[in-house]
């Protein structure tokens, strides 16, 4: 480096003037530049470590802690609705048969709207219920496969299996009279009436046997008869108990006082029934004999078998379809009398009575509007929704009504926030019942008065700092035209806020009427 000034001096002693000059003026910049960043850390770093205070030295405006009345109040715009509204539609088609309401009239929940033909889902229904007691009578008759019951009360005159018994379907299993009482015709000839009255005894004579039957008279002609052979007589009928043995193979006689009838007369026996089986399987569970007395529907035995057991689920299941067939088709048979969902004014009626309406493709048949409030939803920001509460009064105007102050109350304040651009807001339900001229679309701004703190010791909102806290300026601080005259002195004090309107907040401790706060307003952007 050395050779090479000595060189320079040699060729052009002012070139190496002008660089040694320019060598120290490079190292004076350095110097001046270390120097303003030592100044800038004291100024920031100092006065923090001295207080905790951040001071700027210039730009604080100092303030009087004083006392007002503060009316908070959250603001915002909103389009009015109504209370409640329902476009009606339909699914089905048919024609309209009556339409009994008209635009602008006042319906109740439940009032007729619109009737439509409904022939045809009539004819559904009545499909649907018919195939519901075809499934529900082939349910019961598998039911009567497995357990055989007694058509009619009486009494059992044959037993034709047994326990164990391995039948076929239409086996008889056995057989079921209705009374054991019979009923004998007998003729009295050349005997008039008279001689014969209700109750008298009688002696039975039946077939072969040896000994007679006891009965006793039920009924005696009110006349004489011509027999077949030309004979007059009385006809008189006999009650006889079965002793279990006669049947209508046999023919009797009877004598009754000192009469003897004529000739033998056929022995009527009363209505029996057989049971058969209607499923193969094997008979169980039949423990009554000849002689025993059974009621109708009464549970004879099981005849049980896998295939008839199959059988009865299977008719279960159709019955089980059939049923909600027939249900889903009553069901949409009550959509053809289409009712208003909610009470309210008609502010559209899109068909009448003579319309045909094609479900859903037809749109909307009517619009209607509850009208009992008016209602809006505003949404509040996230630093302010804390303020807001159910049942505050709102003010809310309208453009389209200047002049015009409204009165509404919050009805709901949701938790579903909102988030966008690193804020968030919160929906607010209004309700405006006295409404006057205010009508559903239309804007209107609202002020949710969200209370008022009287006589409340005030700092500017400004003043308050992360954390709760405020700088108080001593008198020390402060100069006389009124400005700080050493940050360092302003102290860093926690205070407890209340209330707050746009510009003051509520101190309710941490300061008094004799403090002075200090703050930097935030820098106005640059147009």
């Amino acid at each position: 480096m050395e050779e090479e000034l000595m060189q320079m001096e040699q060729e052009n002693p002012r070139k190496l003037k002008k660089f040694r000059l320019s060598k120290k003026g490079k190292k004076r910049a350095v110097l001046a530049a270390v120097l303003a960043a030592v100044v800038l850390l004291a100024a920031v770093v100092l006065p923090r470590l001295m207080g905790g205070v951040a001071a700027a030295g210039t730009g604080y405006t100092v303030e009087q802690a004083a006392r007002r009345d503060l009316s908070v109040s959250v603001t915002g715009s909103a389009t009015l609705e109504p209370a409640d509204s329902y476009q009606v539609n339909t699914l089905v088609s048919g024609a309209i048969l009556t339409a009994p309401f008209e635009e602008d009239d006042l319906v109740e929940m439940g009032a007729l709207l619109y009737e439509l033909d409904s022939s045809d889902a009539q004819t559904s229904v009545s499909r649907a219920e018919l195939s519901v007691e075809q499934s529900r009578l082939a349910y019961d008759q598998a039911l009567e496969a497995l357990r055989p019951t007694a058509p009619i009360s009486g009494t059992i005159q044959e037993v034709f299996v047994h326990n164990g018994d391995n039948v076929t379907a239409g086996t008889a299993l056995a057989k079921i009279a209705a009374s054991m009482d019979l009923s004998i015709d007998f003729l009295f000839p050349f005997v008039e009436p008279s001689a014969f009255y209700v109750g008298q005894r009688a002696t039975v004579f039946v077939g072969n046997f040896d000994g007679p039957v006891n009965g006793t008279v039920t009924a005696v002609s009110n006349s004489t008869a011509i027999t077949s052979n030309g004979k007059e007589g009385s006809s008189v009928r006999v009650k006889v108990e079965n002793p279990g043995i006669l049947s209508d193979a046999y023919t009797a006689s009877a004598v009754i006082g000192s009469y003897s009838s004529y000739g033998n007369a056929a022995i009527n026996l009363p209505a029996s029934a057989t049971v058969y089986a209607a499923g193969s399987g094997s008979v169980s569970g039949f423990d009554k004999l000849m002689g025993s007395t059974v009621k109708k529907g009464e549970v004879l035995c099981t005849v049980d078998s896998s295939a008839i057991r199959e059988q009865i689920e299977s008719a279960r299941l159709s019955l089980e379809s059939a049923k909600l067939s027939a249900s889903s088709a009553s069901g949409s048979l009550e959509d053809y009398r289409i009712t208003a969902p909610i009470s309210g004014t008609v502010i559209e009626k899109n068909f009448k009575a003579g319309d045909k309406v094609d479900g859903s493709a037809s749109g909307t048949l009517a619009v209607i509007y509850d009208l009992s409030c008016l209602k809006m939803q505003m949404n509040v920001n996230e630093l302010d929704i804390g303020k807001v509460k159910a049942g505050q009064t709102v003010e809310v105007t309208a453009a389209a009504l200047p002049g015009e102050v409204y009165t509404g109350t919050v009805e709901r304040v949701s938790v579903n926030g909102t988030t966008k651009d690193g804020f968030t807001t919160y929906p607010v339900t209004i309700a405006v019942r006295d409404y006057g001229g205010l009508m559903p679309g239309m804007n209107v701004s609202a002020a949710i008065n969200c209370g008022t703190a009287e006589h409340a010791l005030t700092v500017p909102v400004a003043a308050v700092e992360r954390g709760s806290t405020v700088l108080v300026a001593p008198v020390e601080a402060v100069g006389e035209d009124g400005t700080v005259t050493d940050p360092a002195l302003l102290e860093e004090r926690s205070v407890t806020l209340g209330v707050n309107d746009d510009r003051y907040i509520q101190i309710t401790s941490g300061l008094t009427e004799e403090d002075r706060v200090a703050y930097q307003a935030a820098p106005v952007p640059e147009g």
